[in-house]
């Protein structure tokens, strides 16, 4: 019997370092695994991360522009579409994978729906306080299988109406990678991009679709105070959702003397990147995820993260508290906490494997029914 083909379909920085343990473990298992590249991945201003996902060894490699700088999220959705339909009808996967709350994860969950193409979805079932929850759970609903990181995700996907014995707790898998030895030095991360500080921070602000309209000010006032603070930075920039270009406009302004502003970063070195800062600084999700898990203070700004996580390394905060940002750079700075397993130990992508490789996951009906009823 030939393997069974797995297509991972990744279109950010982030979401690659969630599937590419999934993948890496999957082929391990004697799986075939080729990937879907799209998005920011194929984008130079991001830092053209396609480059970075085709280092992955022995799996075929796909590729697909969906958008152009300032295309509108519903635009994007119905490209990626039409490109996504185009490709599985030529190729026609076993199991497609999507991970989380993006366009192109909703485009791809969309197809495999209407085509009867088993599909599994990883991370459903978080909270947020953007659209972004509202297209995590539409994919749940269109999804086939649920690899998701924690009990309340796995409670919110069974009241979405899904099956008990199709979803399953894995953890985050991004955090198989923070468990382990990057594989590199401190020193080899800041020749690689320039780095000259000793003591640094981490901060990424990325837009939040339903605030674009504040945006703008919002960077304005966190990066003020980061400024302010006298503190040193590595600044990953935003993702490309609407309101990136006021973001980008504050970034523009940063004294580059303290602020290292990169586009984007190999998932190892920022690993490693991340274990010696003195906070995460944002509202990216490494600050309610990653940071939690290797004990670093984070500062979790605004609502994008709004309620997926809490704990005594979260401060959590408006952007224009600017006494609760100033009084964490001061005192929480440098601290270290103990390590927060909520979502997961670091081996989500053996719990992956051990799923698929039961032999009832490959029989379960592809018509899907509301559970309970």
């Amino acid at each position: 019997m030939s393997a069974k083909k797995l297509l991972f379909v990744t279109g950010t920085r982030a979401d690659f370092g969630k599937l590419e343990p999934l993948a890496q473990s999957a082929q391990q298992a004697g799986f075939s695994v080729s990937f879907f590249i799209t998005g920011m991945h194929m984008m130079r201003r991001y830092g053209e991360t396609r480059l970075e996902v085709k280092r992955f060894p022995g799996a075929e490699f796909f590729e697909f522009v969906n958008q152009r700088e300032g295309d509108a999220q519903d635009f994007i959705l119905s490209k990626t579409i039409l490109g996504f339909s185009d490709f599985v009808h030529e190729h026609r996967p076993d199991l497609v994978v999507i991970h989380g709350d993006r366009v192109e994860a909703l485009a791809a969950s969309i197809v495999c729906a209407m085509k009867y193409i088993p599909s599994a979805h990883i991370e459903g079932g978080e909270v947020s306080g953007t659209i972004d929850e509202s297209i995590r759970h539409c994919n749940t609903k269109l999804c086939a299988a649920h690899f998701v990181s924690s009990e309340g995700a796995k409670q919110r996907v069974l009241a979405l109406g899904e099956p008990a014995d199709s979803v399953y707790n894995i953890g985050s898998p991004e955090l198989d990678t923070h468990a382990r030895p990057s594989g590199v030095t401190l020193a080899q991360v800041r020749e690689r991009y320039a780095i000259p500080f000793d003591d640094y921070g981490i901060a990424i602000f990325h837009p939040v679709t339903s605030e674009a309209d504040t945006i703008g000010a919002q960077a304005q006032s966190l990066f003020a105070r980061l400024e302010a603070s006298g503190r040193h930075f590595v600044v990953i920039a935003p993702n490309n959702d609407p309101g990136t270009e006021d973001i980008f406009a504050v970034l523009a302004h940063l004294p580059k003397e303290r602020f290292r502003q990169i586009p984007s970063m190999r998932f190892a070195y920022f690993s490693e990147l991340m274990r010696h800062a003195s906070a995460m600084v944002g509202n990216s999700s490494a600050g309610v995820r990653e940071a939690p898990f290797l004990g670093i203070p984070s500062l979790e700004v605004g609502t994008r993260q709004n309620r997926r996580a809490s704990g005594p390394s979260i401060t959590a905060c408006s952007a224009f508290d600017t006494d609760v940002i100033d009084r964490f750079l001061a005192t929480t700075w440098g601290r270290r906490f103990a390590p927060d397993m909520t979502f997961g130990n670091g081996h989500a992508a053996t719990a992956f494997v051990n799923v698929l490789n039961r032999p009832d996951f490959w029989l379960k009906p592809l018509q899907k029914a509301f559970a309970g009823d």
